[in-house]
């Protein structure tokens, strides 16, 4: 009887640590950029991450990034490297580590950092003459919206 009294508490709190993402300011990179564990603590939906992929307001991957399986999706771009065949040389922990932050994989890139909320240079307001506020953003896209992305790279294996 015990023992079922510890594994319900063992499982209560391993979701109630799945539940609680990690917050831009909490990710963890490893020295490449990678990150191990999920952001959101739930496996990616694919189907979701190519909708983000080809969102404009989300994160319009296709703007920069050509993928055949989104050819649906109207001009792609040809600033970033080609997806096509990515999950053949690319581990989930280190596509999570790009798509939050690319800057930690590839230093100059011109890729946004899509879970990032602070450290930004800012601009003055032009038409007031006002400074910037100085608070923190919001992160272009969520924990689970990285998982999401993920999981659609994953699927974009070679033939």
């Amino acid at each position: 009887m015990k023992l079922t009294g510890i594994s319900a508490a063992v499982v209560i709190c391993a979701t109630a640590a799945i539940a609680n993402p990690i917050t831009p300011g909490e990710v963890q990179f490893d020295e490449y950029g990678a990150i191990a564990a999920s952001l959101s603590g739930t496996d990616g939906d694919a189907a979701n991450g190519a909708k983000i992929m080809t969102n404009r307001g989300k994160g319009n991957c296709v703007a920069c990034h050509a993928v055949t399986a989104l050819n649906d999706a109207p001009f792609h771009g040809e600033v970033g490297p080609s997806l096509d065949g990515i999950a053949d040389y690319r581990s989930a922990e280190e596509l999570r580590g790009i798509v939050a932050n690319a800057k930690m994989t590839f230093e100059g890139s011109v890729m946004p950092a899509f879970y990032k909320t602070s450290g930004f240079i800012r601009p003055g307001d032009g038409y007031t003459g006002k400074g910037a506020k100085e608070e923190d953003l919001s992160p272009i896209l969520t924990a689970q919206e990285i998982e999401d992305v993920v999981a659609f790279l994953l699927t974009l294996k070679g033939s």
